[in-house]
């Protein structure tokens, strides 16, 4: 009996393809089964998963709230079931045929349980197929080759912590969520979603808002004076001047800049100011060495690439497809050590015919090349490096780019030599004041040529001697007040979750960006909403755990354990259960308690002021068509309402509007995000705007006079319609934000001027507002398909047929990060929800 082809499974397409191209030294096919792509050779296969395509849930007779309650879920069980069907019916089809299958998904704890789920796939279907896994950090040519001539077999120990982590986060976060928001009241899509990595963070955030809203600033003064050689002192041009501070000793003999008494800074200051000399009394010279960076872990990389302005989320995304594509080592590691075999000097080499020509040349000419090493070394992943495999300049988009040189010159500052500056620190005195400047000198560049991403500002001060006398040119005294914590950056609250033991390097991004989906937090850096603090001040009362960083850390623990061998997966879901139902003896203790505390805060968190008719609050509701308005409580017996923009989802702002007293509101649409303001001087100024009148109304114009007009709703939205309005009702709709100029150039067809709208930085050329909505119509009509599935408007259409989703079989072989990264403002479960939809 002949053996069927060998079927090799990857952890999504774009991995398939490349692995394929390698191996078959390009000269793999494509074909679709079941809509997935599926890359042929000779006597092989490969099929990209997307991800989990294998998902656990409680039983279907679970899912109802009204008749399970919350507190069930914790023992309830737990069942295993396809969210790809095509993805698995196509994994299925081949695996029946398949001679071997190789495991080639990523190497980690989240890819060993999805090359699990497969295994677990591929023996439903055959029982007697010999299964083995490869494992590489980088799909290059050589690396991957290696692997698949060294399989090993499934670490599933690994898995099997990957699976504890599904099933821990899944009860916990079911029952946490059902409860608070049937406690609330706050059901459909306002329900309060709660984790178990979420609460922690949550409360790590409104923490540090709480310090900086209690912080009491104190005054202080501080003093300086600028200093120049005196006149005559060097030979050439004018000697320049350099700032000096004053300073003096504490009561415990410290160096103190700062004035506390705003007398004793006016008598310091008169005397400086009556000084014209300075005499120089002490000069320290020194040289420090400036060690090169450390590699690449994750989290580090996550702090560089914030630094450039990414998102954690953002850059984690960019890394893996660069990864995917072969030109970095796989972003999730810990390890800040490069293993034994990596050779620094031929990875140099490899960039001398590249953009990096002159910087790796300059590292090649060194006589030893040795790399720096991190303080965490560990034997899955070597940190982040490029591989050597050099993209040309159509492979990658600007932003991929910008990240794939961060790695580059990352890995260069690491074989770099050190920088060395000259540091000179003056002390001078002036009628019994002492005064100190301190320069420094780059007098070595070291890996700062071939790493710019640290500051390296050097500061003027000149040689000088002691007892020489300096000119005093100029004096100030600046009233400051102390400042209060900085709230977190991304990088900065990833750093402290790593130190408090919360999530994982594969999660603590992804954790992020779901307290931004969910409406927890709010710009950048992260600030907490009122949703926020409600949550974390009715835990802190009722219920300890849920936001708890030892608990949360315990867990991560037991988890690791069950990867080393040390722990069962049962003992540790067992274990999670049972402080669950801790939780749950403090919530219940308290349900009425808990109830009104949350729908109290959650009240306020929609409270905008008082309504101008009664008296009453106005609040931020939502209509049965699922956009927002601002009501007024005191419903029905007061019917006054204020629109809100139909994009994005509102969040009250602390400011308030002096006029009407109603907070402000900023309207969450991801990167669109913007602020709308007070919705009464919103609405107030929609209604006093003059129309501007733009031409003939092609409806009434002839018999009727009627003529089209720029009008502003008060919803905020604008469109060109009828001067005759009700009796017309003509109109063409208009983007809602920017300036709209209404040019001199006009429509042949239809004798209406050209429109630009100024939003952002370059200028949109809409044209004439009746051909701009029948190209829009057209649009509609192509994505009118997509629009069929749950939850995926017409403005969602058109943003997926952008990235090149024209239709519903297009979006289901679509991985949902991939799509995720490329579409604004949607995730990768709402994708998978849609997916799930179309089938």
């Amino acid at each position: 009996m002949s053996r069927g082809p060998s079927l090799i499974i990857t952890e999504k397409d774009n991995a398939a393809r490349r692995i394929a191209d390698i191996l078959s030294g390009e000269s793999a096919e494509s074909e679709r089964i079941n809509g997935v792509n599926v890359y042929k050779w000779g006597g092989k296969r490969v099929i990209g998963l997307s991800g989990h395509v294998v998902g656990v849930d409680f039983p279907p007779e679970y899912n109802d709230w009204r008749d399970v309650e919350p507190v069930e879920l914790i023992d309830a069980p737990i069942a295993k079931h396809p969210t790809q069907e095509n993805i698995v019916s196509a994994l299925r089809r081949l695996a029946r045929k398949a001679g071997n299958v190789t495991i080639a998904t990523d190497y980690d704890r989240e890819g060993e349980l999805i090359g699990k789920e497969a295994y677990e796939l591929v023996r439903e279907v055959n029982e007697e197929v010999p299964v083995d896994r490869v494992r590489f950090s980088s799909i290059t040519e050589r690396e991957v080759k290696e692997a698949f001539d060294n399989p090993d077999g499934i670490d599933f120990e690994l898995a099997a912590a990957g699976e504890a982590r599904q099933v821990i986060d899944l009860v916990w976060g079911a029952a946490l969520t059902r409860y608070l928001s049937l406690s609330a009241r706050q059901l459909g899509d306002d329900f309060i979603s709660v984790g178990r990595v979420q609460g922690p963070t949550i409360k790590l955030i409104v923490d540090r808002e709480r310090e900086i809203d209690a912080f009491d600033p104190e005054d202080y003064w501080e003093l300086f004076a600028d200093l120049r050689k005196a006149a005559g002192a060097d030979d050439g041009d004018e000697p320049a001047s350099f700032e000096s501070q004053y300073f003096y000793l504490d009561e415990d003999d410290n160096e103190a800049e700062r004035v506390w008494d705003g007398d004793e800074a006016e008598r310091v200051y008169d005397t400086l100011k009556d000084a014209t000399a300075a005499t120089v009394e002490d000069v320290n010279p020194r040289t420090r060495t400036d060690a090169p960076p450390a590699p690449f872990n994750t989290t580090q990389f996550i702090r560089a690439a914030g630094s450039i302005g990414y998102s954690a989320q953002r850059a984690m995304s960019i890394a893996e497809d660069l990864y995917t594509a072969g030109y970095i080592t796989y972003p999730r590691t810990d390890n800040t050590v490069y293993p034994e075999d990596l050779d620094e000097r031929e990875l140099l080499e490899a960039f001398e015919s590249t953009t990096f020509a002159d910087d790796a040349e300059s590292l090649l000419e060194q006589e030893e090349i040795e790399a720096t090493e991190g303080d965490e070394e560990t034997t899955d992943h070597p940190p982040i490096h490029p591989t050597g495999e050099y993209p040309s300049a159509s492979d990658l988009s600007d932003d991929e780019w910008e990240v794939y040189e961060l790695v580059v010159r990352r890995f260069f500052a690491t074989v770099a030599e050190a920088a060395e500056w000259e540091h000179l620190r003056v002390v001078a005195e002036v009628n019994g004041l002492s005064l100190k400047a301190n320069g420094k000198r780059l007098v070595k560049e070291g890996y700062h040529a071939v790493y710019p991403y640290f500051n390296n500002t050097e500061s003027f001060v000149p040689d000088v001697d002691v007892g020489e006398e300096l000119d005093v040119t100029d004096t100030r005294l600046e009233a400051k007040q102390t400042q209060p914590p900085r709230r977190y950056g991304q990088s900065r609250l990833i750093e402290t979750m790593e130190e408090m033991g919360i999530g994982t390097k594969a999660t603590r991004h992804d954790v992020i960006q779901k307290l931004y989906d969910r409406g927890y937090i709010e710009s950048d850096p992260p600030r907490p909403t009122r949703l926020a603090r409600s949550v974390v001040e009715a835990a802190e009362e009722f219920a300890e755990l849920v936001v708890s960083e030892e608990m949360t850390a315990q867990l991560e623990s037991d988890m690791a354990a069950i990867a080393d061998g040390e722990k069962e997966f049962d003992e540790v879901t067992d274990e999670s259960r049972e402080l669950l139902q801790e939780v749950f003896d403090a919530l219940m203790e308290s349900g009425d308690e808990l109830g009104d505390h949350l729908q109290k805060s959650l009240k306020a968190d929609k409270t905008l002021g008082p309504c101008p008719d009664c008296g009453e609050d106005l609040l931020v509701r939502k209509s049965r068509h699922g956009s927002y308005f601002v009501g007024c409580d005191g419903y029905p017996d007061c019917r006054y309402t204020l629109p809100l923009p139909s994009t994005g989802k509102p969040l009250i702002l602390d400011e308030t509007c002096e006029e009407h007293d109603l907070h402000e509101v900023k309207m969450l649409a991801g990167r669109k995000t913007f602020t709308h303001g007070c919705p009464q001087c919103k609405a107030d100024a929609a209604d006093e705007e003059e129309d501007e009148v733009i031409g003939a109304c092609p409806e009434c114009g002839d018999e009727e006079g009627g003529n089209l007009a720029i009008k502003r709703l008060r919803s905020g939205s604008r469109l060109v319609g009828c001067t005759r309005y009700p009796d017309c009702d003509y109109s063409l709709p208009l983007p809602r934000r920017g300036e709209i100029e209404v040019t001199d150039e006009r429509c042949e067809e239809h004798d209406l001027p050209e429109l630009v709208v100024h939003s952002g930085d370059e200028p949109w050329e809409l044209g004439c507002p009746i051909c701009n909505y029948r190209e829009f119509q057209a649009r509609q009509i192509d994505a009118s398909e997509l629009e069929s599935i749950d939850g995926i408007g017409e403005k969602t259409a058109e943003k997926l047929k952008a990235a090149g989703i024209e239709d519903v079989p297009k979006l289901k072989d679509t991985d949902p990060d991939d799509l995720a990264s490329s579409v604004e403002g949607v995730s990768p479960d709402r994708v998978r929800e849609w997916q799930a939809s179309a089938d």
